[in-house]
C-alpha cells in the first residue's frame, strides 16, 4: 500500500515515514502544502495523511482540491487543533478520520489499517484465501498454524492482491502501489517477488492462489 504524508514538522514527518516504511508501506513524504497537493493529484495513493497547518497551502485546502477532482482516497487529518469545531470542519470537508496531536503511534497505525480496510471494502481485518490467511492487523500471512516468513515488500504484495481478490492487477498498478518515489528497482523485481512468495507458500503446503495472467499481470484466486 502506498501512502502520502504531508507534515511540516520535520522530526514528526521523518518518524512517520520511518515507522510506516518499517511496517511495509511505501511512503512519500513532504513538509510543503503545494508539493503535497502535487503528489496527491498525480499519484494513486491508498491513503493521505495530512497536517492542517502547512506552508504554501493548508491541509484542508489540499483536501478540498483532491475531493473536487473526484479522488476518493481515504484521508487522515493530523492536527494540534483539538476543538470540536476544527474536527467537524475536517470531517465535513471530506476527511475520513481526524487524529489530534500528540498521539500514540499504535493508535495511528490502527487508524491507518482501518482506513485501508474501508477503502478495499474489507471490514474484516482477516482475509482467507483457501488455506492462506492474510492478517492485515498483524501484517502477517499464515498457512494453517504456520506463519509465512515474508519480507515487508512480499507481504505488501500478497496483501494488495488479497484485497483485490479475483481481480487482474497489472504490473503497473502493483508498481504504483508498492513503490514510493525514492525506490529503485529493476523491471523484473515484481516477478521475483511473486516467485518468492509462491515458493514460500508452497513450502508450507498452500494451494496455488497467485495466477499469472500473461500480458496483463497477476490475480489472486481462491482454490
Amino acid at each position: 500500500m502506498r501512502l502520502l504524508v504531508v507534515e511540516d514538522y520535520g522530526p514528526l514527518r521523518d518518524s512517520l515515514q520511518r515507522g510506516l516504511s518499517r511496517a511495509g508501506y511505501a511512503v512519500d513524504a513532504t513538509g510543503d502544502g503545494e508539493e503535497g497537493l502535487w503528489y496527491a493529484e498525480r499519484e494513486d495513493y491508498d491513503l493521505l495523511i495530512l497536517d492542517i497547518m502547512l506552508p504554501g497551502i493548508d491541509g484542508l485546502e489540499i483536501l478540498r482540491r483532491v475531493r473536487a477532482k473526484g479522488h476518493n482516497v481515504p484521508v487522515l487529518i493530523l492536527s494540534a487543533r483539538d476543538q470540536v469545531d476544527d474536527q467537524v470542519a475536517g470531517l465535513d470537508g471530506g476527511a475520513d478520520d481526524y487524529l489530534t496531536k500528540p498521539f500514540a503511534v499504535p493508535e495511528l497505525m490502527a487508524r491507518v489499517r482501518a482506513l485501508l480496510r474501508r477503502r478495499s471494502g474489507q471490514a474484516n481485518p482477516v482475509i482467507e484465501v483457501g488455506s492462506v490467511v492474510v492478517d492485515t492487523n498483524a501484517r502477517a500471512v499464515r498457512c494453517g498454524t504456520e506463519t509465512v516468513a515474508l519480507t515487508p515488500r512480499e507481504y505488501a504484495l500478497l496483501e494488495y492482491l488479497a484485497r483485490h481478490l479475483g481481480a487482474v492487477i497489472s504490473r503497473q498498478e502493483l508498481w504504483d502501489h508498492l513503490y514510493d518515489f525514492a525506490a529503485e528497482a529493476s523491471s523484473n523485481t515484481l516477478d521475483q517477488w511473486v516467485a518468492r512468495a509462491r515458493r514460500k507458500l508452497r513450502a508450507l503446503g498452500a494451494e496455488s492462489i497467485i495466477e499469472t495472467v500473461h500480458g496483463h499481470g497477476y490475480r489472486m484466486v481462491a482454490p
